[in-house]
């Protein structure tokens, strides 16, 4: 069976459903190091440091993005670089925010 290579974001939302209450995560795909996944959180961000390196792309939503204290504002289109091991979160988001968000490399980063 071939692998598939095209991920619409509407398909990934549709697999996460309506899980409330637990971080709103579904990966499209596992290959090597690499890892992507679509995330729409519900009210708040809880997830913690990475062991991967990892980039968001902002799909839809807007709102604050901390990273070992720096915040910036992000919307759709942007696309959020974090190191392997570094404290981040989504800040505030709106209730329409999701975001790929890709792993890749060795456990502690590629440096």
């Amino acid at each position: 069976m071939t692998q598939p290579f095209l991920f619409p974001p509407a398909a990934a939302l549709a697999a996460i459903g309506d899980r409330a209450g637990i971080q709103r995560f579904h990966y499209v795909i596992r290959h090597g190091s690499m890892k992507a996944g679509l995330y729409a959180p519900n009210d708040r961000d809880e997830q913690g440091p990475h062991q991967q390196d990892e980039l968001y792309v902002v799909l839809t939503g807007t709102g604050r993005f901390e990273k070992a204290g720096r915040v910036v504002d992000f919307g759709p289109g942007d696309l959020i670089f974090v190191e392997a091991g570094v404290e981040h979160h989504f800040t505030v988001f709106s209730a329409d925010f999701t975001c790929w968000a890709l792993f890749w490399g060795p456990v502690g980063g590629e440096g």
